[in-house]
């Protein structure tokens, strides 16, 4: 046949005996492999294949040991390490920062002299002291910081003189810092494609990372952070404002102003502030029974009765802060003022101010001149009083000048649980306010009598039996007192003297419009 031809061929070409093994080899694999045997032996046989199957064997195998050891070093990390993230919305998060970059500040050599100025930067400087070669050892090999910040800070001295301070903090960035001979990443990452628009800042978040068996770290950390925190605010009282749907600090905390720098008519501040404690202390007896626990007081009387300052002091007695919202301000809406009344912070009084001034002389549509009035409606204000929606655990007070321009509604128990007047300035207001300002000087009972009989001529204060000598002329406030006080600083000669112009202010005041009478006062 024409298959064995060639086989035929081979055998007779090559008869020789040394030959014969290599001969019949090549005829067995020639005469009995498969087609598919025989592309296998022909790419098998190829180094170019078998060269880029290595190669393809080699890149698997890499792939595989890579995915490998990133998974094992990811268990490794999630066995190892322990990550706490901040992002700018939490509370904390002013916090922490001002605890690092007090904590910081001590190991930068530029911020030494401000450092030892802070009281906070003195006790981590104590704590910091501990002497010994280890803890040298630590120091010399904890890393100094590269991605660095400046902060500005103004110090307005008593006689007027401002002078400023730089400092370097960390920045965005990762810092590495020793906290107890523990070392912590910090990675502060500030986004440039996101903002908060509550804030009108770029969103933050801050990532802590250190050994998980050093976790326990966190814990006192944030402690020492709150603790550093209270320790800047400790004796002063925060002031809230609205800004769009979230409530932000306004300006510095202002110091406390004392509960007995405000003069109010006898017994009546002690009324409020024993109603306000027991409230405050009352909290599962409100809600044993079912009864919201809130409490709103209303203060009305003339301008500068001392209604906002009153409470000012009252929240300093309390150790409370004050969230301050007026009625009257543009784009004031009632969703607007139910969330904000909802989102109150912690420990704070709520001071609705003017809140006749929301419903009066109001324009609701837009004038040519673009001017565009509130938005609260008066439905509004009762529902973020007590509606569905109010909030629980809250203390408000509302003021006002004209009481009579409020609906009875809005005074009702439930929304108003307390209506008090504080009037002009009475005698009894009057001999307090004077031991304050004078009582230290000499001669001050005899320099108080003819004082308070110089007013009873002027009808502007009442006898000691309750009685005018002369017919009532104009009240006086204790506002317009303090005022001729403070121009007559230790001159009770000259306080009584310009005592008639108590009188004249208050006449001048009463013949003005009365939008212009607010402005004067």
């Amino acid at each position: 046949m024409e298959s064995n031809g060639p086989k035929k061929l081979i055998s007779q070409s090559l008869s020789s005996d040394t030959d014969a093994p290599q001969v019949k080899q090549l005829l067995a694999a020639g005469g009995g492999a498969s087609p598919d045997g025989g592309l296998f032996a022909q790419l098998s046989g190829n180094p170019f294949f078998t060269a880029g199957f290595g190669l393809a064997g080699l890149g698997a195998v890499l792939a595989i040991t890579q995915r490998g050891v990133r998974q094992s070093a990811s268990l490794l990390k999630r066995r190892l390490l322990v990550d706490v993230e901040i992002n700018v919305k939490d509370e904390s998060y002013p916090w922490f920062l001002y605890w690092m970059t007090v904590h910081q500040r001590s190991q930068l050599p530029s911020s030494t002299s401000s450092a030892v100025r802070s009281h906070a930067s003195q006790a981590l400087q104590k704590r910091q002291a501990s002497s010994g070669i280890m803890e040298n050892l630590m120091r010399r090999f904890t890393p100094g910081m590269h991605h660095l910040a400046i902060e500005t800070e103004k110090i307005e001295h008593p006689n007027g003189a401002v002078h400023t301070h730089f400092s370097l903090i960390p920045g965005p960035g990762k810092h590495l810092l020793r906290y107890r001979n523990a070392f912590v990443m910090v990675n502060r990452v500030r986004e440039t494609k996101s903002m908060d628009f509550q804030m009108g800042k770029p969103w933050e978040t801050i990532t802590l990372t250190t050994l998980y068996s050093q976790r326990h770290i966190f814990e006192d950390m944030f402690k020492e952070a709150h603790a550093l925190a209270q320790q800047s605010t400790e004796g002063k009282t925060i002031v809230f404002t609205s800004r769009s749907t979230a409530w932000e600090k306004f300006g510095e905390p202002r110091r406390k102003r004392p509960l007995e720098s405000v003069i109010l008519d006898k017994g009546v501040k002690e009324k409020i502030v024993d109603d306000v404690k027991e409230f405050l202390g009352s909290s599962k007896w409100y809600y044993d029974r079912g009864i919201p626990y809130r409490r709103g007081y209303l203060l009305y009387g003339m301008p500068g009765s001392g209604k906002s300052s009153f409470i000012q002091a009252l929240a300093g007695e309390l150790d409370y802060n004050i969230a301050i919202l007026n009625l009257s301000e543009r784009g004031l809406t009632d969703d607007r003022l139910n969330h904000l009344l909802t989102v109150i912070p912690r420990r704070t009084l709520v001071l609705l101010e003017d809140a006749d001034a929301a419903f009066s002389n109001r324009r609701v549509q837009t004038d040519i001149d673009g001017y565009r009035g509130a938005n609260v409606t008066f439905s509004g204000l009762l529902n973020a009083l007590d509606g569905v929606a109010s909030a629980e655990e809250r203390v408000l007070f509302l003021t006002t000048n004209h009481i009579e321009r409020l609906d009875e509604a809005l005074v009702r128990p439930g929304r108003v649980d307390m209506t008090v007047r504080l009037a002009e300035a009475t005698r009894w207001q009057v001999s307090h306010l004077w031991d304050r300002f004078y009582g230290d000087l000499e001669g001050s009972e005899l320099w108080k009598g003819r004082f308070l009989a110089r007013l009873e001529e002027l009808g502007v204060v009442a006898c000691e039996d309750g009685e005018y000598r002369t017919r009532p002329k104009a009240p006086a406030s204790t506002a317009a007192l303090q005022g001729l006080f403070l121009y007559n600083k230790g001159n009770m000669e000259g306080a009584i003297g310009m005592a008639e112009g108590l009188v004249s202010h208050v006449q001048k005041v009463e013949e003005e419009s009365p939008v212009k009478a607010a402005h004067a006062v």
